[in-house]
């Protein structure tokens, strides 16, 4: 079972993230995560000016209101993919992005991302409503390390969610 490291997060100024990696579109009923890391791990080595070993795993939601009228069913962009310092030596198989940044609440998560229904269930029901913040229309990522493995059930992964002062 997946855990948060503390019911709250830290909040957090993120600045801007140049991205480069796959992007798929997906819905919770129709996941198709698996594919699209498998489709993005062999171009990870060629990708140049990385600035670290970690991976982004980042969601775009295509309006405001894709949470306020969720869906199992409702499409959503997801990628795969790591931070650059300079968008060059791309491999054409591959997209950029440049993440806004902003204000997001951090939170430390512990186990496989299967397992995430409860801890996203604290943050979205109980943690969010109860907070000086509301869901900003941002991106949604995680930052996984190196050796991240999404079947290891001690697997830690850091949450960013996208928020503004009510």
């Amino acid at each position: 079972m997946g855990v948060l490291k503390s019911p709250e997060p830290q909040i957090v100024e993120v600045a801007a993230k140049k991205l480069i990696g796959c992007s798929l579109r997906m819905s919770m009923a129709q996941n198709r995560l698996a594919e699209l890391w498998k489709s993005f791990r062999p171009y990870a080595t060629e990708i140049a000016n990385r600035v670290n070993a970690d991976f982004v795993s980042m969601a775009l939601y295509d309006s405001p209101d894709y949470f306020s009228a969720f869906s199992m069913e409702r499409k959503f962009t997801r990628w795969a993919a790591v931070e650059v310092s300079e968008f060059a030596a791309m491999p054409t198989e591959l997209e950029k992005h440049t993440l806004q940044g902003g204000l997001y609440a951090m939170f430390e998560y512990r186990g496989r991302p299967m397992d995430f229904a409860q801890a996203a269930n604290h943050i979205y029901q109980v943690w969010l409503p109860a907070s000086a913040f509301a869901l900003d229309n941002r991106e949604h990522f995680e930052i996984l390390g190196p050796g991240y493995r999404p079947d290891d059930p001690d697997a830690e992964e850091t949450i960013w969610i996208p928020v503004c002062r009510r």
